[in-house]
């Protein structure tokens, strides 16, 4: 317990000092956004990666589709790290950062207005990342608190305050240059972390072909292409986790601020491994929870029905098999993936207030150090927002991150990528797209179908919206 107490002062102490370094060297509103758009590929990479993947991962998804899926929640990893990854940033990459420029828009809702000259786009686009981008960082929120009830022995809410308030103070401090340069600690961390839990693991377990055998013996089906609950289920959370990507703003920000052409190529590859190592072996380790924890082995993970409960799976397992000379390991695992995505999605959603919503429709000549203020303000409003929500504790980290992830890619991916790469869409289509997929997106998950279908279902129904609409819109030619 001493040592990881000491181990994690350190490490609070490495992002402080860090926070004061950034706070340096940001001066405009431009540098705490995006850093001055120079950042490298390395430091884009690692940024990329830990934004994607955080204690929403570890914690929330690796439980409940390991339990669940067993092996077959492989092919989330598999297909996260080639389309979610490699192909992003083949085909989004280096274009957005040129759009960017050629709009003069470095936010997502800011590109839409000014690519569809659609203002109601842009405002609407502005409430949907507000608004959604809360329950996602609730999510990284519940995930570590219930890794340090576990570690520390301490209650829900004490560990929520206190995450909390570390994530404002650091966010706060230095904004982008703060978290490119953490995020590739982060990154190396959890580079570093995953191989030793992975061999750990299976070493527990006896090797990989009697984890196999145990898995076969509980269920056929667990070590099977596709897991107990049916190819739709596994597939639509494939889909989810790996087509909004292409148009989640946290992810998408990288891009407005990467260096150039030379950076994205690097930046793919390094990025790509990245993420086969980090999502493989978390959807593995998951999968290895029936093999290690019963009702009478780990009666936390366990309600009076003896029916697991997904979100204490993982700091249960990880407790139970790493042993204590690794525990503190794992705790910098965690917590440097999670850091990472929240100071992502915090500083999107402050920036898609201040200048988006604010300077966009409110006050157009506010100036660029009250912007930076008023950035720094609504980071903390959006904090505590999140935590209020974490603490509410209303569902699974699944189903609140599928709410999130499916909503922003069933508003977002329809206007876009065909905006991106087409000049036949319309303004209409556009609107169209976004506000048709999110409302079956939200309509499907009102009805009782799982967020991760809803969301997939609106995701397409998005991207299907814009070309047909734009047909019927476009404006006839002599």
């Amino acid at each position: 317990m001493i040592i990881r107490i000491v181990v994690l002062a350190l490490y609070a102490l490495m992002i402080v000092w860090v926070g004061i370094r950034g706070l340096k060297k940001t001066k405009t509103f431009n540098d705490f956004y995006l850093g001055g758009g120079n950042v490298g590929p390395w430091m884009t990479a690692f940024s990329y990666g830990t934004a994607y993947f955080s204690a929403v991962l570890f914690i929330g998804f690796a439980g409940n589709v390991g339990w669940n899926f067993g092996f077959s929640g492989l092919w989330i990893a598999l297909v996260n790290a080639l389309l979610g990854v490699l192909v992003v940033w083949w085909v989004v990459g280096m274009r957005l950062k040129d759009a960017a420029r050629e709009y003069d828009a470095f936010t997502m809702p800011e590109f839409l207005l000014k690519r569809y000259n659609a203002p109601e786009l842009k405002l609407l686009a502005s409430l949907v990342v507000f608004v959604f981008m809360i329950p996602y960082t609730a999510a990284v929120f519940m995930g570590l608190s219930y890794l340090f009830t576990s570690n520390f022995d301490i209650e829900y809410w004490h560990a929520l305050a206190f995450m909390g308030f570390f994530t404002a103070f650091y966010m706060v401090l230095g904004g982008y240059k703060s978290m490119a340069l953490i995020d590739m600690i982060f990154g190396i961390i959890m580079a570093v972390s995953v191989i030793i839990l992975f061999f750990s693991t299976v070493g527990e377990g006896g090797g990989l072909p009697q984890i196999t055998f145990a898995l076969r013996e509980i269920d056929p089906r667990l070590t099977q292409a596709v897991g107990p609950p049916g190819w739709w289920p596994l597939l639509s959370m494939v889909l989810l986790t790996s087509m909004a990507p292409f148009a989640m703003p946290q992810l998408m920000q990288k891009f407005y601020a990467i260096k150039d052409k030379a950076t994205v190529k690097r930046g793919m590859l390094a990025s790509t491994f990245f993420a086969i190592l980090i999502g493989g072996v978390a959807y593995f380790i998951g999968s290895t929870s029936r093999v290690f924890l019963s009702p009478e082995t780990a009666p936390a993970a366990f309600d009076l029905q003896e029916q697991p409960v997904y979100d204490i799976l993982m700091p249960e397992l990880l407790t139970n098999v790493v042993p204590v000379s690794l525990s503190v390991i794992i705790l910098l695992l965690i917590l440097s993936a999670s850091m990472s995505t929240l100071a992502a999605l915090v500083l999107v959603s402050g920036s898609t207030f201040v200048k988006d919503f604010v300077h966009g429709f409110i006050k157009k000549d506010i100036k660029d150090a009250s912007m930076t203020v008023m950035m720094r303000f609504m980071s903390a409003v959006f904090i505590l927002l999140s935590v209020v929500l974490a603490y509410l504790n209303i569902d699974s980290i699944v189903m609140i991150l599928g709410i999130s992830w499916g909503a922003l890619g069933s508003f977002f991916l329809g206007p876009f990528i065909w905006g991106l790469y087409s000049k036949k869409v319309t303004r209409a289509g556009a609107i169209a797209s976004g506000t048709g997929g999110l409302m079956v997106c939200l309509v499907l998950y009102a009805a009782g179908i799982p967020s991760p279908q809803a969301g997939t279902i609106g995701m397409f129904t998005s991207l299907a919206l814009n070309p047909v609409v734009s047909w019927f819109t476009q404006p006839k030619s002599a």
